[in-house]
């Protein structure tokens, strides 16, 4: 099932890995849920796994646990190296670490990698036991309600009698919330940010054009498709598009402006790639396509499209009703994929419910994708809300 919890990262031999504030070399683990499943659509699998890491020791009490929530293209890797040789550590490695605004010297911090994913979690690229195959498109619908459920289930397993705090961004925001609401006495702190209570139009509709780029390429095969083939073009178009959302206009210019790419002719009549965002957007796609599947970028986004707190419980303050968690919003003034009022309507609505709730908006120009990357006054907020004495507040919105 899994190795002692209670054993911290083994510490990296590279000087790279060796880095003030940095967790070091990580093992995944698998949690094996050997019992029937059932889906909020009441399908059902005969059990699930989930893949995982841990970084800190859980206290006597096992009471100091952080769970780190992902956002659509996550994983459960949001912090250190898997080995000497890679290029990049975890996605959360700015947040998460010794020192760091989630220290792993006082939390045991847990991040999974969601029911309906491809980075070791059960999901349409597994292999069903009744047939033999992937199941493609015959696995279950899947909701962020039943991606929390499977999170608890592993909570459960590795003897976490209480979070510390739930923390995530975009949908990992909502599934941050949705733990809080589901399971009120298990999570005293939640971190929300770049997140909303449902999708506008808007945003569902970039995630339909990009399900149907996937769904049209002949490749996609009705969502039957070897491991080593599939819609790659497909799940490329609608990667460039995503990735167009999570960030602003003015990061874009900064970074690319129309500067043109180095091998493009002054004067080419071509539609090979001229200018360096062009080429920006094709390497994030290839590497996109390298290391997840197109089946669970559909499950996934229309998981996204579901999710309508107000719908499910009749209304925000409903919704927030169960909640004994203090809560933090975050919202970023450049994000116009889940913007600002969005994030700011949640705060109000804890508050109007009765809870402890506050909201901070950062006026960075980065976009959507805000909250992973470096900010020293993300770091302070999260920080400061980890580590105060949980005492009764009220902050103005």
């Amino acid at each position: 099932m899994t190795d002692d919890v209670e054993v911290p990262p083994v510490p990296a031999t590279g000087p790279r890995h060796q880095a003030p504030g940095d967790v070091g070399l990580v093992q995944a683990h698998d949690f094996v849920f050997d019992r029937t499943f059932a889906f909020k659509s009441g399908q059902t699998l005969p059990g699930f796994t989930l893949r995982y890491e841990t970084y800190g020791t859980l206290n006597a009490t096992r009471d100091n646990a952080v769970l780190i929530c992902h956002a659509l293209s996550g994983d459960h890797h949001c912090a250190g190296w898997h080995s000497a040789d890679d290029r990049k550590p975890g996605w959360w490695n700015n947040l998460i670490g010794p020192g760091k605004a989630v220290d792993t010297r006082r939390f045991f911090v847990v991040c999974a990698n969601v029911l309906g994913g491809c980075q070791g979690s059960t999901g349409p690229s597994s292999v069903d036991p009744a047939t033999g195959r992937p199941y493609g498109s015959t696995f279950p619908f899947v909701t962020v309600r039943d991606m929390v459920y499977a999170q608890k289930l592993l909570l459960d397993h590795l003897g976490i009698s209480g979070l510390h705090a739930a923390i995530g961004g975009s949908m990992g925001g909502m599934t941050a919330l949705l733990t809080a609401i589901e399971f009120p006495t298990l999570v005293r702190r939640v971190v929300a940010m770049a997140t909303t209570a449902r999708e506008s139009a808007q945003a569902i509709a970039f995630n339909e054009v990009g399900r149907q780029a996937i769904m049209q390429d002949p490749a996609w095969n009705h969502g039957d498709y070897p491991s080593d083939g599939g819609p790659r073009v497909g799940l490329a178009i609608a990667r460039m598009m995503a990735h167009i959302t999570y960030v602003s206009d003015a990061s874009m210019d900064r970074k690319f402006g129309r500067r043109k790419k180095d091998t493009a002719a002054a004067d080419a009549y071509t539609f090979d790639p001229q200018f360096e965002v062009e080429g920006y957007l094709r390497h994030q796609a290839q590497a996109f396509i390298n290391r997840f599947d197109a089946n669970s970028y559909l499950y996934i986004s229309r998981a996204l499209d579901q999710y309508d707190l107000a719908h499910a419980y009749g209304s925000l303050e409903r919704a927030f009703a169960p909640v004994q968690a203090e809560s933090l919003v975050v919202g970023f003034a450049s994000d116009w994929l889940f913007p600002p009022e969005q994030n700011r309507a949640l705060a109000l609505a804890l508050l109007r419910a009765g809870k402890q709730a506050s909201y901070a908006e950062l006026a960075t120009d980065l976009g959507h994708d805000s909250f992973l990357l470096e900010s020293e006054e993300l770091y302070g907020l999260v920080r400061g809300f980890l580590e105060r004495e949980a005492v009764a507040f009220d902050f103005a919105i």
